[in-house]
């Protein structure tokens, strides 16, 4: 079995290939920052400097692949977050269609494509209706919030004691690890044996207040880790710093505001197959401590 991973060198891509590896397959991996997976190739796996706009690239990388995984990568410097989410799935599924490839597992959003206005939630949506026309069988995944946000905290909870993010004290988030979803992601494409177009929400274990997470995050490293809610737009300016673009700075303004949303997608109600194992205390104890210093 032949597998190509997309964005490759990310938390969930970078899962996803390990597991698959792991399966015996053969893997290609597929990415802007190929020195990222210098241990991963040296495990067997092929690694190739494409990204996910690259449409010849991928066409050619992607030959004789029975599955592939996508996952669209940020692009902070993009004049429109809505044209790059179009162009990178049609470059994607115009490389199904090339190579017929059989299975395609996509991480998509909880909420995907509800409504306008709600930024990459609603761009997602678009990227499952490019891939359902290549008329492959597909599975898109849905997760809720990844736990791996608390990794951008590090050092406001070494310096300040402190968390930073734009949500309600009692706003309730299913936050999920992304080690499940590549988990998951990885089972469907080692499976050959389905078919057809879906798709399944992620939602972890359970939901938790930020406050909650505070609480649990002060009790592993014994000692008191407060919530504090930003403003939006300060976030906004931070990622001005960084480099982003006004449209993109406006649609993750959007995006945080429907992720804010008590009534909004991730009031989405649980179901059994939308739970994942990992606990936010052991992705703090596994993962975020020893980050910590």
């Amino acid at each position: 079995m032949k597998i190509a991973i997309a964005a490759a060198s990310g938390n969930i891509g970078r899962r996803t290939a390990q597991n698959v590896i792991q399966a015996g397959a053969e893997t290609i991996l597929l990415t802007r920052q190929p020195e990222k997976l210098a241990d991963l190739a040296a495990q067997g796996a092929t690694v190739k400097p494409i990204g996910s706009d690259d449409t010849q690239g991928l066409i050619e990388a992607t030959q004789d692949v029975d599955a592939l995984f996508w996952l669209t990568p940020p692009k902070l410097d993009t004049p429109s977050l809505r044209d790059w989410y179009i162009q990178t799935a049609t470059t994607g599924a115009k490389a199904v269609r090339e190579n017929s490839i059989k299975r395609v597992v996509n991480i998509s959003s909880l909420g995907a494509g509800a409504k306008a206005d709600l930024g990459t939630v609603t761009f997602v949506g678009t990227v499952e209706s490019i891939f359902n026309q290549s008329l492959s069988n597909v599975v898109h995944l849905r997760p809720g919030y990844f736990m791996e946000n608390f990794l951008g905290q590090v050092k406001f909870i070494q310096q300040d004691n402190a968390v930073y993010f734009p949500y309600a004290n009692d706003h309730d988030i299913p936050w999920i690890s992304t080690d499940d979803i590549g988990d998951e992601a990885a089972k469907y494409l080692l499976d050959d044996c389905w078919a057809g177009q879906w798709t399944r929400n992620l939602m972890g274990l359970e939901n938790l207040t930020l406050p909650e997470t505070t609480a649990i995050l002060s009790r592993v490293l014994n000692r008191p880790v407060e919530y504090v809610r930003v403003t939006i737009a300060s976030i906004q300016q931070q990622l001005a710093v960084t480099g982003a673009t006004p449209d993109v700075q406006q649609e993750l303004g959007h995006l945080f505001r429907a992720l804010g949303d008590r009534d909004g997608i991730y009031a989405t109600a649980r179901t059994p197959e939308a739970v994942t194992p990992t606990t936010f205390e052991q992705f703090v104890t596994h993962k975020l401590l020893s980050k910590i210093k």
